[in-house]
């Protein structure tokens, strides 16, 4: 009887343990590695100069924002939707120069891209604003505190259907460009 006992109390206490979370210490060690593991980064983009069609299709600047990733800023300029392919150029230049006047506007940074969509900041066919920026100022909403990588931004023009936008960052980074139909995206990574 007394073995029984024993062989109750013992099958208790296991299963008290085992509603206590035995498995515990190794799901912490697996959360310790997922945590400590470092991010796998894409590798492939470049710092040479990118750009799309060269036919500029009626679109509208509506907006522009940024995000934080692991691995890149991201810079967003939401275009609406248009009737044709969306026009692109993004490079590194020494000097931003706002087209057409080619007046020097300074941006922040240890580099910069020039980016230009083929989208006015303005309603094509009424004139009225669709995007507030003002030639040389920040750009209107965008807050870069505690970006890696994002540095400055500035609203050079909107001129010819075509707007255009300096970005400042920490360094001449690798970066990619993506469009969707209503949308330009401009990915720039944190490291090489």
């Amino acid at each position: 009887m007394h073995k029984g006992r024993q062989i109750a109390a013992a099958a208790a206490v296991l299963v008290a343990v085992g509603s206590l979370g035995l498995a515990a210490p190794a799901a912490s060690a697996a959360g310790r590695t997922a945590g400590t593991a470092a991010t796998a980064c894409p590798t492939g983009w470049g710092s040479l100069p990118e750009q799309g069609t060269a036919e500029v299709a009626p679109h509208s600047l509506t907006g522009i924002r940024t995000g934080r990733h692991d691995c890149y800023d991201r810079l967003v300029l939401d275009v609406g939707s248009g009737t044709g392919p969306l026009a692109y150029s993004v490079a590194y230049v020494d000097v931003f120069h706002q087209d057409p006047s080619g007046a020097v506007i300074p941006v922040s940074g240890g580099a910069i891209l020039d980016i230009r969509v083929g989208a006015t900041a303005y309603d094509p066919e009424t004139g009225h604003t669709t995007y507030p920026g003002r030639p040389g100022k920040a750009l209107p909403g965008v807050d870069l505190t505690g970006y890696r990588t994002f540095r400055d931004t500035k609203f050079g023009s909107s001129f010819e259907g075509v707007t255009q936008v300096g970005l400042g960052v920490r360094a001449r980074l690798p970066f990619r460009v993506l469009t969707l139909p209503d949308r330009l995206v401009v990915d720039v990574a944190h490291s090489w």
